[in-house]
């Protein structure tokens, strides 16, 4: 009878999987930057973005007309300044003053990937500093703001989230943030969504300038409309709908241009206008006191304006 043999002792190393290392790695990178905000009407997580104190989170966390404290995961709790907000890309930048601040990196989002690990950190129902983690689920997804307005280029998610998430970081393995994490679906599972990197970083960079963004408006409420084949064919129009003008504003750019009630938006700077949403991503600000060619369909024949757009006022 031979002896039994002993096994050999693990190290901590041989006790972790690759998956487990992965996600730890990006915890030990990020964590330290992510932060809990508590606002007047509720709070939510965020992250330290630069050396200097600037915090990114979403817009929906913050209450702009009280007091906001952010508390580090070092335990300090700081009085926090608003810098901008922007309601309809749900972003915002708070900035701080403190000493040996941690700070994470936001990554290139348009290298992500369907499938690569995703982490998130934030402040899930005041249990601070939750880690979960899944995969990208999809990319380039579109999600409706507070506001109404359509947000392009949003990543999908299995990694967790719920409530006091929202405004934390959805981080890669390499512990870079590739997201701000900013919704769930109730009551479905694993499908949350972020806001992309490369949008918080444009964003970011704005508000951080101006204090808002600031895009351009010409004034006039729609719906999205088909357009008969036969009535296309005749105007050698190529488009399938355009935007319906139901309402125009009283002393707009539109206003000033001739648009009238029931003309059909078919092209605006010779992009094609197929709905609201097309317009709304058109009205940019470098649009702003630029004349701009419109097309329109009016009472069955194709008509040419000139509108001028003008700044949004700040909501």
């Amino acid at each position: 009878m031979q002896p039994e043999r002993s096994l050999p002792e693990s190290s901590d190393d041989d006790l972790l999987d690759a998956y487990s290392r992965a996600v730890i790695r990006a915890v030990d990178e990020v964590g330290p930057a992510v932060v809990r905000i508590a606002a007047a009407r509720g709070g939510g997580s965020g992250f330290v973005f630069t050396p200097d104190g600037f915090i990114l989170t979403n817009h929906h966390v913050i209450d702009r007309t009280g007091p906001i404290r952010v508390t580090l995961p070092d335990g300090r709790a700081i009085a926090a300044e608003t810098i901008g907000g922007d309601v309809d890309t749900d972003l915002a930048v708070l900035r701080i003053d403190g000493a040996k601040l941690s700070w994470a990196r936001l990554a290139d989002s348009k290298r992500v990937r369907v499938g690569q690990l995703a982490v998130a950190i934030g402040n899930p129902f005041g249990f601070h500093h939750s880690v979960t983690s899944g995969v990208v689920s999809a990319l380039g997804r579109t999600l409706r703001s507070r506001s109404g307005r359509l947000m392009d280029d949003i990543i999908q998610t299995d990694a967790s989230l719920n409530p006091g998430n929202s405004g934390g970081p959805l981080v890669t393995t390499a512990g870079e943030v590739i997201g701000v994490n900013t919704a769930m679906i109730l009551p479905a599972h694993g499908i949350c969504f972020a806001i992309a990197s490369n949008t918080v970083r444009f964003v970011a960079s704005r508000l951080m300038r101006d204090g808002r963004i600031r895009r351009s408006y010409v004034g006039v409420a729609g719906q999205q409309t088909p357009i008969p084949r036969s009535l296309a064919r005749a105007n050698q129009i190529a488009a399938l709908s355009g935007v319906l003008v139901a309402s125009i504003e009283k002393g707009s750019p539109a206003a000033s241009a001739g648009l009238r009630e029931g003309d059909v938006i078919l092209t605006f700077a010779g992009s094609a206008v197929a709905g609201v949403d097309d317009l709304h991503r058109l009205l940019t600000d470098d649009r702003i006191g630029v004349p701009t060619d419109v097309l329109v369909l009016r009472r069955g024949q194709r008509n040419r304006l000139t509108i001028t757009p003008a700044e949004l006022a700040n909501r």
